[in-house]
């Protein structure tokens, strides 16, 4: 990288290439990853705080999963930490659990199935680089059983009139 000004040289450098600057530079997916993530409605589940919030957390916390609880007929689901899930997995097999996901509400699974090889390789990328950080969600709660608040409570729909 080259400066115009000499005395600037120094607010010039290349970023250290360790850094999450530099890895983004190394990967054009990695910053395709980060928008999708914005975009994708990712963090407004696995990201703690981040609806009340206005999307305004740090991206140091993007990801990690959260204690909110999501009750309905299915049980109770927490939206798993993203960032722990990912270290575990190659990005082959990230490709195929997302090819092959169906997941409890509310997660959109079906929408992450449709989703183009290269987008969810960025979104692996990008939340690969985040690193580990954080700690696992709470587990499923079946049916029937009272999810620890706070959670957010999807009540049955109605059935139908008999004889439609």
């Amino acid at each position: 990288q080259t400066c115009a000004l000499p005395i600037l040289a120094s607010s010039c450098a290349a970023p250290a290439a360790d850094s999450p600057a530099a890895k983004a530079n190394a990967d054009p997916l990695i910053e395709r990853g980060r928008y999708l993530v914005r975009i994708g409605s990712c963090n407004d589940c696995h990201t703690p705080g981040y609806l009340i919030n206005a999307g305004k957390v740090p991206q140091e916390q993007w990801l990690t999963g959260d204690s909110f609880g999501w009750s309905g007929p299915w049980g109770t689901t927490y939206a798993i930490n993203l960032r722990l899930y990912m270290q575990d997995l190659t990005e082959a097999q990230w490709l195929e659990k997302a090819r092959n996901m169906n997941a409890r509400p509310p997660m959109p699974w079906f929408n992450v199935r449709e989703m183009h090889n290269d987008d969810l390789r960025a979104i692996y990328r990008f939340t690969r680089q985040l690193g580990a950080a954080g700690k696992p969600a709470p587990a499923y709660l079946p049916p029937g059983t009272t999810p620890p608040m706070p959670y957010a409570s999807f009540p049955a729909p109605p059935k139908p009139p008999a004889g439609k």
